[in-house]
């Protein structure tokens, strides 16, 4: 009876196992960027609308968050960002931050206070600690770089020697792999799986 018990509750337990052990698709898409070369580019550019994106030799922090998850799932962040700014443009900081009175989607799923409001509106916020076991592949993290410069990034499938979780990101010299997790103060801790 004890080992069928055992067994049951084995067989049971295995599927989230294996679940937590397989492959994150954001953070494989991430991955998939450190093989691009790519200029960091900040300049405003028009873009077509829906699925737009600037020249892909070009691009920024926000960039890679926005091509991983095109490629992971389909997923126009350009799209949702926009629509959601046109629900409610108040709860975005565009207005604060940039004087802008409407929302405008050349440039604002290109921008990290906004993608955190955004993430923080589909309810994907996440506790930021200082414990690397609570950040997961495919997280996204922002941070304040000295205290007021916004930037954003991916948690990577690899760690550090010491454990702490690398970070795929864009801080002006192309899509990079550092471990840079807790090296500034953490804004924004996210885990967004788009609706299928």
């Amino acid at each position: 009876m004890k080992i069928w018990i055992a067994a049951f509750l084995l067989l049971l337990l295995a599927p989230a196992a294996l679940s937590q052990s397989a492959p994150n698709e954001l953070a494989d898409a991430a991955n998939d960027r450190l093989s691009v070369r790519v200029i960091y580019t900040p300049a405003y550019v028009g873009i077509d609308y829906p699925n737009g994106d600037v020249p892909a030799h070009t691009g920024v922090c926000t960039d890679v968050i926005i091509r991983s998850y095109r490629a992971a799932y389909d997923f126009d962040l350009q799209r949702a960002v926009h629509e959601d700014m046109k629900v409610d443009f108040t709860a975005y900081p565009s207005a604060r931050i940039w004087g802008l009175n409407r929302p405008d989607k050349n440039i604002d799923h290109r921008r990290v206070p906004n993608l955190e409001a955004y993430f923080k509106r589909q309810g994907a916020s996440l506790p930021r600690t200082l414990k690397a076991e609570d950040y997961k592949p495919g997280d996204v993290v922002s941070w304040r770089l000295g205290g007021r410069i916004a930037h954003i990034g991916i948690v990577s499938t690899r760690k550090s020697r010491s454990g702490t979780p690398l970070i795929i990101h864009n801080i002006g010299a192309g899509v990079k792999e550092d471990d840079i997790l807790f090296a500034s103060p953490i804004t924004g801790h996210f885990r967004f799986a788009p609706p299928q």
